[in-house]
């Protein structure tokens, strides 16, 4: 987590700042064998050097990246969780509860479908 510090620092709402570090502390501690790293300003995490997970904070929600094939798989899940999301990210509003649940299948999801992936993005 240390990885994220300065990260974490920069978020000016402190009550932005707390859910977003509950999040990265989440996916830490959920899935221990993922790599934490900041690369193009934003925490994500990787496996084998392959991405499965970003996140960045915009000014009301978190944003979750984990991949437009996978955003796809997961669109009717998201939207029946009552979330938006675009093309490639989902927005979890700030005044919202975190859907662990959720995100656990989408990073299971990415863990096992770029398995064996040698590339950072899928192609």
């Amino acid at each position: 987590m240390e990885v994220f510090n300065d990260y974490l620092n920069s978020i000016e709402n402190i009550e932005h700042r707390k859910k977003t570090q509950e999040v990265l502390s989440w996916v830490t501690n959920r899935f221990p064998n993922l790599t934490p790293k900041m690369a193009w300003n934003q925490p994500m995490f990787t496996d084998h050097g392959t991405f499965i997970i970003g996140f960045s904070v915009a000014k009301q929600h978190l944003a979750v990246a984990p991949e437009k094939l996978t955003l796809d798989k997961f669109s009717n899940e998201i939207i029946k969780a009552g979330y938006e999301h675009g093309k490639m990210l989902v927005r979890l509003p700030f005044t919202n509860e975190i859907p662990f649940q959720l995100l656990e299948k989408i990073i299971e999801f990415n863990i096992k479908d770029k398995a064996s992936c040698t590339t950072f993005w899928r192609k």
